[in-house]
């Protein structure tokens, strides 16, 4: 049983420069551009997180737009009805390769077979009418329902079939077909599935092997807790502790050690392993970007403690309402709390929090510059301002620095 144990600074910038290779953030472009790119992204990622939030260009946009030069949000819609990809609930609700299907199972089995997701109280009746309508008439949009206003016969209130809709949709009955922004279209499982796909359901120990390889894939490597993040299932977290040891014990499986005595896994060599080098790149991530939503990994590898903000009263946030973290080179420098105005297509920077970081003040201003640039653009904004930046002598130099702009 191997065991790296980290003392040296360098050592834990290596760590850090394998966690953002494993996730496509050295790269400028690690799994290509356009929509090709997007689809090479998620596969390897293993998911991306859809949020509701729209302050700024939604999450499940952000989060391609940080690794995929030309991507374009439509291009999230064009996945799902080319079915690449499919919307399910992983550690929250996202949409996932279409060819990790069968392991979205065994949460649909035991939301049938019993389990709360959303609601306790479930309408039988009116999932087997909502189900038959759909069998016969085809898929059915939640605003569908929503706009019917008569009640007419063979409709029903929006809230109760919106519950039902949502309740066959986590049991499995149903998936999402299609959507217009967070409008859902629903059809039968086996209408939007291809016919390809496995549907095997796996055993315990498959989805736990499963999760390893994920894992180690897109973080390069994992704590125990990380492997089953937000998973709740026990059963799943016995057996991926079982195989974590098994593996250890066989040597297919290595351990880094910080010096807080905090360990993780990684295969065997992937330390050594050639990555790409640092660059001058500030890149702006979305809160629920998949790098930084394990925050306790985020704190103990960059030393950064985050937390997203809009769930806060408002007169306990630190940095404001939905602050974006700021990464240059291995390190997360800072956070951004920003909202785009679409109307006006201006980009309002409320508040800019640079951190104490060792890095030349100069290169990280330059490199803020030409990033903001680029998501003014993501975010369909032609100019952008500067409430407030900390440490406050920066300023005024950034506000003529984004006078150039627009």
């Amino acid at each position: 049983m191997a065991i790296i144990k980290l003392k040296q600074p360098q050592e834990l910038s290596r760590l850090r420069r394998l966690a953002l290779a494993s996730q496509g953030l050295l790269q400028a472009q690690a799994y290509g551009r356009g929509l090709i790119g997007a689809k090479k992204a998620i596969n390897h990622i293993g998911y991306v997180q859809i949020d509701t939030i729209s302050v700024v260009e939604r999450a499940h946009h952000h989060v391609f737009y940080s690794r995929v030069p030309n991507f374009k949000p439509a291009m999230v819609d064009q996945m799902l009805a080319d079915k690449s990809i499919f919307e399910y609930w992983s550690h929250a609700a996202a949409f996932l390769p279409i060819g990790d299907f069968r392991f979205s199972l065994p949460y649909k089995h035991a939301i049938k077979s019993g389990q709360t997701h959303w609601y306790k109280n479930h309408d039988k009746k009116l999932m087997g009418e909502l189900l038959t309508r759909i069998r016969i008439d085809g898929p059915l949009r939640s605003r569908d329902i929503e706009s019917n206003t008569d009640k007419l016969a063979g409709w029903w209130d929006w809230k109760p079939a919106k519950k039902a809709l949502e309740q066959m949709y986590m049991e499995g009955d149903l998936m999402v077909s299609k959507r217009e922004g967070f409008q859902k279209t629903y059809d039968l499982t086996e209408r939007v599935l291809p016919v390809h796909i496995d549907t095997t359901m796996p055993s315990t120990e498959e989805f736990a092997a499963h999760l390893i390889e994920q894992q180690l894939r897109c973080h390069g490597f994992a704590s125990l807790k990380g492997l089953t993040y937000l998973r709740k299932n026990t059963e799943l977290r016995k057996a991926m502790k079982t195989l974590v040891m098994l593996r250890l014990g066989e040597g297919t499986l290595d351990q880094i050690e910080l010096s807080n005595g905090e360990r993780f896994v990684l295969e065997p060599g992937a330390f050594e392993l050639p990555l790409p080098r640092l660059n001058k790149r500030l890149l702006i991530l979305s809160p629920f970007d998949n790098s930084v939503i394990q925050r306790d990994r985020l704190k103990a590898i960059f030393k950064y403690d985050y937390q997203i903000e809009c769930y806060v009263p408002e007169a306990k946030r630190q940095f404001g309402y939905f602050c974006l973290p700021l990464l240059y080179g291995d390190q997360f420098i800072g956070r951004m709390d920003c909202k785009a105005h679409r109307k006006t297509r201006h980009l309002e920077i409320k508040a800019l929090h640079l951190d104490g970081h060792n890095c030349d003040e100069d290169l990280i201003i330059e490199a803020f510059i030409k990033a903001i640039k680029k998501f003014c653009q993501f975010q369909g904004c032609d100019s952008v301002s500067l409430i407030n930046s900390y440490p406050r002598k920066q300023t005024l130099g950034l506000r003529r620095a984004l006078q150039s702009l627009g």
